[in-house]
């Protein structure tokens, strides 16, 4: 890992954003709350937010952060769900990589849920969009 001991402790934040492209009507059994392994979206937040906690037993050279504060959300449009995870933490160290992982694990998990009825998703557009500290 990276010796971080002699940066200063400052409050940061980080938010990574992506989206799930799936079938139209793959959208509409979601809004329906038809699809057949349940409430797809907040068991992808839960899992979003569990794995930005978890993030440094991921991500081998990582640096564990405690978090103050994550926040997954969605956005469903016609033919995509886009996804947002904040991470926020008073560290040595950003907190991008949390905020990356929250977000890349909550499109995972959507994709799990609506596999069984569209096999033409797919993960995209995977960034951090904002990266700052105080």
């Amino acid at each position: 890992m990276v010796n971080v001991g002699a940066k200063p402790v400052q409050r940061r934040r980080a938010v990574a954003v992506g989206r799930l492209v799936c079938q139209p009507a793959t959208i509409r059994a979601l809004k329906r709350s038809a699809l057949p392994k349940g409430d797809v979206l907040t068991v992808a937040q839960i899992a979003g937010i569990q794995a930005a906690k978890r993030t440094a037993e991921l991500i081998p050279l990582c640096h564990p952060l405690a978090l103050c504060h994550v926040a997954v959300s969605f956005r469903v449009r016609r033919t995509a769900i886009e996804i947002e995870c904040v991470a926020e933490t008073t560290s040595q160290t950003g907190v991008e990589m949390e905020a990356l992982t929250g977000l890349s694990v909550a499109a995972l998990t959507l994709y799990d849920m609506c596999k069984a009825v569209d096999k033409t998703m797919r993960i995209e557009g995977v960034r951090v969009t904002e990266k700052t500290k105080r």
